[in-house]
């Protein structure tokens, strides 16, 4: 059964037998909405001047109202310049026995929505209510995403404050350490505090790629080139950037592909892609430990597979893995640095290209994480990532 919403209309007219006649017209009203099937109704109220439909107003807001164009005492337009300062959110549609075209673009130079001249059939009276109904819930929609828009920027904005709050706090640590001179006797001590100051501040380096990069694609400002794109080629050169990580702990870099690998793409995307997934491997690896990169096709699609012999992950920290910030911390991840939006980064590419990213994992036996691309970009729409 599809939710259902009630909707508050008010009915503005000094002849009683107007408003029970639009009463009676609207009487078991109910229209769906085109998008979500939500189930509109009415709940009818009444008010048979321009002030007293001010107090209803006030008192209990209507979110539509059929407003007499003439009345005695206040007009139609008097209320429609309170409504403007004190209520911008209820919509009017303006009815008159006096319609003109000076009458309708007085009306909606003021706010109202519509203009309805008398005589109206119940039919006409259908449409125009209808009209202002799904403006109603435009409104409304419009209103719920600007305030989901501000509860996840002060949430990111708390998130990113956190994730640059400790290394700042290091390095401001180490900064003191060499004011007062105490590094400076050690040659040892005053290594490490460089060494460490370094790492802190290409972790943040990090951080704001990734999230330039975030933006980017969210944002749809990103410029996308869009060639063929040689993945194997793509996969080499990763290799070699992560290599010197990778050699300094032991670790070897196997990589099983064919001598060519072409897709439709932009290389950057792919690029980072598997920087990112080899990168991880690396860091969350084991010392003398394994990395195998491996990819291949099919007909449709290429896949791309890299497998660690690393720390491993139990099945909760799996399913919040893909999100925004995301670091998986325990005992053995505390001193290996990330921005937490490198696996959320690569979701969102792996989208573009209406593909798919998913993880295998054991605790203490390593991780295999695959990507899932279509090869001709051209054929595929452009999915929203939750």
């Amino acid at each position: 059964m599809a939710d259902e919403v009630i909707l508050k209309l008010l009915v503005v007219d000094d002849e009683a037998g107007m408003r029970m006649g639009i009463r009676r017209a609207l009487r078991g009203f109910q229209t769906e909405t085109d998008d979500t099937g939500m189930m509109v109704k009415l709940s009818v109220d009444e008010a048979e001047s321009g002030e007293q439909a001010i107090e209803v107003i006030q008192s209990s807001p209507p979110d539509i109202v059929l407003l007499d164009h003439r009345m005695g005492g206040i007009t139609g337009i008097d209320v429609l310049n309170w409504m403007e300062k004190h209520s911008p959110d209820v919509i009017a549609i303006m009815i008159t026995a006096y319609a003109s075209l000076e009458n309708a673009i007085s009306a909606t130079k003021k706010g109202a929505f519509d203009f309805l001249p008398k005589p109206f059939t119940p039919a006409e009276l259908k449409v125009a209510v209808r009209q202002a109904v799904k403006h109603v819930l435009a409104l409304r929609e419009a209103r719920d995403l600007a305030e989901e828009k501000k509860r996840v920027r002060f949430q990111f904005i708390s998130v990113l404050a956190h994730e640059l709050k400790a290394p700042l706090g290091a390095i401001e640590g180490y900064l003191y350490l060499l004011q007062d001179g105490t590094a400076l006797k050690n040659p040892e001590t005053l290594t490490r505090v460089v060494e460490r100051s370094l790492i802190r501040l290409q972790g943040m380096r990090k951080l704001i790629f990734d999230l330039l990069d975030l933006t980017r694609i969210e944002s749809g400002e990103k410029k996308r080139e869009l060639a063929p794109v040689d993945i194997a080629a793509a996969a080499v050169t990763s290799r070699e950037t992560m290599l010197p990580d990778a050699v300094a702990r032991g670790i070897t870099i196997t990589l099983d592909s064919p001598e060519e690998l072409f897709m439709t793409g932009d290389r950057g995307e792919i690029e980072i892609i598997l920087n990112n997934l080899i990168s991880n491997a690396v860091k969350y690896n084991r010392d003398n430990g394994k990395v195998t990169v491996k990819l291949s096709e099919s007909p449709d699609e290429v896949m791309m597979t890299v497998s660690d012999t690393g720390i491993g992950m139990s099945e909760e920290e799996r399913e919040r893995l893909f999100g925004e910030f995301v670091r998986i911390k325990n005992d053995k991840t505390r001193n290996i640095l990330g921005s937490g939006l490198g696996l959320n980064i690569v979701k969102r590419i792996a989208a573009l290209y209406n593909g798919s990213v998913s993880v295998e994992s054991t605790p203490d036996v390593g991780s295999t994480f695959s990507v899932v691309l279509k090869k001709q970009l051209e054929q595929v729409e452009q999915p929203k990532v939750p």
